[in-house]
């Protein structure tokens, strides 16, 4: 059995296909395994956003709070999705709950040492500013799809 190193994983993930041997190496040094058993939670709203999970195994759920009905689930994120961006933003806190909802295998990296490395290493920062703006982009358009389905019946 062949054991994989979290630069393996990372170099293996499509996000992280472009990232050349130099950024690779920078950015798996601050990188962790986690686990988090089904129905746990990854993060809540308003905690310190230190962390970047990366899923590679299981299914989360990105809740918000919903005064009178409880967490809604405005998105279902899979194998290969990034939990949350809170952590690029300050006050870098979350900005939503996550909940496992299946186990959960994850890649974690430490929120502070990948913005210290892409401050030392501008090339870095740029390939990351490459990597995460599209996630962002692509949070915004299932958030707004989310208000679609939840006000567009009613709108008319």
């Amino acid at each position: 059995m062949v054991i994989k190193t979290i630069r393996d994983i990372l170099e293996e993930h499509p996000a992280f296909k472009s990232f050349d041997d130099d950024a690779l190496d920078l950015i798996s040094g601050c990188g962790t395994n986690e686990h988090f058993a089904a129905g746990s939670m990854i993060l809540r709203e308003g905690d310190d956003a230190s962390k970047v999970h990366i899923l590679r195994k299981g299914d989360a759920a990105i809740e918000i709070a919903a005064p009178g009905t409880g967490p809604l689930i405005v998105e279902t994120l899979h194998a290969g999705d990034v939990v949350d961006w809170s952590w690029l933003v300050p006050p870098r806190r979350a900005m939503s709950d996550a909940r496992a909802v299946t186990e959960v295998s994850a890649i974690s990296l430490d929120a502070n040492c990948v913005l210290g490395k892409c401050d030392e290493h501008p090339n870095l920062g740029y390939q990351m500013f490459k990597l995460w703006l599209p996630h962002l982009a692509e949070r915004v358009r299932n958030g707004r799809m989310q208000l679609l389905d939840l006000y567009g019946a009613n709108a008319g």
